[in-house]
């Protein structure tokens, strides 16, 4: 048995969720996501835990059934407390900044670039314009905005300059060996 697939997850209070076969939706106070499962799996509701249990023990079975049970939980946890990322600038002149709901960085290039929200993605700055914090009730979302965020400058190796997570470590290259002259 899949030991995260056979954890029971519990339902915060002002969470519904309805199961239409394998289409689950989760309502909350953040917002209101829908999945469609596998059908090798099933989600079933008593009282204010949900279980999530496997048709038959075949390998793509025991693949979808800790899978499946990780999604809902996302799901869950998205709408009742939501999830975020942060991202720091590094670099001399890299900052960002709020233009409405669109964020403006400036990060090296000869023109600032411009990224909107997704549906349902806040951007807020912090630290003076050197931290990003995306937040919204979508894990995946969150997860594919802050990459597409790193993705306008990731951080490079010889100056550590770039956008990175905030828990992100970057391995340093040492630079050209010979930067001595003749003698």
């Amino acid at each position: 048995m899949s030991r995260i697939g056979k954890q029971p997850i519990t339902l915060p209070s002002k969470v519904q969720v309805t199961i239409d076969g394998a289409k689950v939706s989760v309502k909350g106070p953040k917002g209101e996501l829908s999945r469609e499962l596998p059908t090798e799996v099933s989600v079933s509701q008593e009282g204010d835990t949900l279980t999530v249990s496997r048709e038959n023990d075949s390998r793509v079975c025991r693949q979808m059934h800790g899978l499946s049970r990780t999604l809902v939980s996302n799901m869950v946890e998205g709408v009742s407390k939501g999830f975020q990322r942060q991202l720091k600038l590094q670099g001399v002149g890299y900052r960002a900044q709020l233009k409405g709901r669109d964020l403006v960085l400036n990060v090296g290039y000869s023109h600032p670039v411009e990224i909107a929200p997704p549906e349902g993605i806040q951007f807020a700055i912090e630290e003076k314009g050197v931290a990003i914090v995306i937040s919204g009730y979508d894990k995946e979302m969150v997860g594919n905005t802050a990459a597409r965020i790193r993705a306008v400058r990731p951080p490079e190796p010889y100056k550590g300059k770039g956008i990175r997570y905030d828990n992100e470590i970057v391995r340093r290259k040492a630079g050209k060996a010979g930067k001595g002259g003749k003698k």
